[in-house]
């Protein structure tokens, strides 16, 4: 049995920081209080759910809190009669006011997953796939009042795959990181970790997801939107007006090489079965290959055919 070295207030939301408080537990730090965001209504039918974090808190039988407000008296009253050695932060959702961060002894601590500078913000992960990054990695950090910009405590690099996707990514990055987290607050105990400023340059913010980002816009690089889909998958998609309405596309390579001619982006180069070849920016060409058309199922492209007629010339938009 490990004897507990530091007391521990954990903040955390979704799926995401779960790994956190798993691992967490499994070490020798005491989490006194797990803080998470409120209920809410979730699904079709708006069914009032905890976030994953409170789910699994309450399997582990820890102390809750879920705040409206992180600036309410009774957060501040919580950590000061906690004593805790620091706050472990993981996707918790909202900026942690400024009054909180000197709580702690060793302040909050912040896992990001990705390789600070890069990719400050709300989706780090889906903007990693979205710019191509060949790696990205997670990073943990003392919080300041500004967004992600607090000093690199550690960091840990890994190779991103070439088809993964930002469902595929995210579930390894929070298990890096739920080992990172704890292996930051074992040196921060001992005395061996030195915090260091972020570079200033190399800085790249990234925006909060937004639905209408899934618009497929024809006139970018074939390569773009390939990474574009893989960035917004589950959420929010990529999709292209399709005669009367909307097709959503589950599957898109980059065609190599591209075929040769000047139609408009957008335009339809060839409908078999491989998949729909589409004209895309700068010449490129990609191909759909996985469809859904608004009120049916998702299904390949060779099966969809059957049922539509998509002819050389057709434009998509």
């Amino acid at each position: 049995m490990y004897t507990a070295r530091m007391k521990i207030v954990f903040f955390g939301t979704p799926d995401f920081a779960v790994s956190t408080l798993e691992r967490l537990m499994a070490s020798r730090h005491s989490v006194a209080l797990v803080v998470s965001r409120p209920d809410r209504p979730v699904g079709r039918r708006q069914v009032v759910t905890p976030p994953p974090v409170v789910e699994k808190a309450r399997q582990l039988d820890l102390d809750i809190l879920q705040p409206k407000n992180l600036k309410s008296p009774e957060v501040d009253r919580a950590l000061a009669e906690i004593e805790a050695d620091a706050a472990v932060v993981v996707a918790y959702g909202k900026l942690i006011p400024t009054s909180l961060l000197e709580i702690p002894r060793h302040g909050f601590i912040n896992l990001h997953p990705s390789l600070l500078p890069r990719h400050r913000g709300p989706s780090p992960i889906q903007w990693a796939l979205v710019c191509g990054d060949r790696a990205t990695g997670v990073t943990t950090m003392q919080l300041d009042k500004g967004m992600d910009t607090g000093p690199i405590l550690l960091q840990q690099r890994v190779a991103i795959e070439d088809r993964e996707t930002a469902d595929l990514l995210a579930p390894r990055l929070a298990d890096l990181g739920a080992d990172l987290i704890v292996r930051t607050l074992d040196e921060l105990e001992d005395g061996s970790l030195t915090a260091r400023p972020q570079p200033a340059d190399g800085v790249n913010e990234t925006p909060m997801l937004r639905r209408n980002f899934a618009k497929v816009d024809w006139s970018m690089p074939a390569r773009q939107l390939v990474n574009r889909l893989r960035g917004f998958t589950p959420w929010p998609g990529l999709y292209t007006k399709f005669r009367d309405g909307r097709l959503k596309i589950f599957g898109l390579e980059e065609v190599k090489p591209s075929p040769r001619g000047k139609e408009d982006p957008g335009t339809v180069l060839s409908a078999e079965d491989e998949g729909i070849v589409v004209r895309c920016g700068k010449k490129t060409a990609a191909r759909i290959t996985e469809v859904q058309r608004e009120g049916r199922r998702r299904m390949p492209v060779d099966a969809f055919l059957i049922g539509e007629r998509v002819t050389r010339g057709e434009t998509l938009s």
